[in-house]
């Protein structure tokens, strides 16, 4: 089915279709990873700090990045 609708869109072997709002919400879950990484990165050059701090900024961290480990687009449409 999905190579069916790949040809009738004309689609090259290295184009997909994907729906706006998907891939809205990964550009919006990625913004959300590179703020995380950013104020780690910050975090982590400014002072010194506990172990229970740098649990905070990993638990921080892994909370932004998982999502977008997770994430996945509905029904892409690809062409091979």
């Amino acid at each position: 089915m999905s190579r069916q609708r790949a040809a009738e869109l004309a689609l090259s072997e290295t184009e997909l279709v994907v729906a706006r709002a998907e891939l809205d919400n990964l550009k919006d879950l990625i913004f959300v990873l590179q703020c995380a990484v950013s104020d780690v990165k910050s975090d982590l050059a400014s002072s010194r700090h506990t172990q229970a701090s740098l649990r905070e900024l990993a638990e921080w961290l892994l909370e932004a990045a998982e999502p977008v480990t997770t994430a996945s687009f509905g029904n892409p449409v690809l062409r091979s």
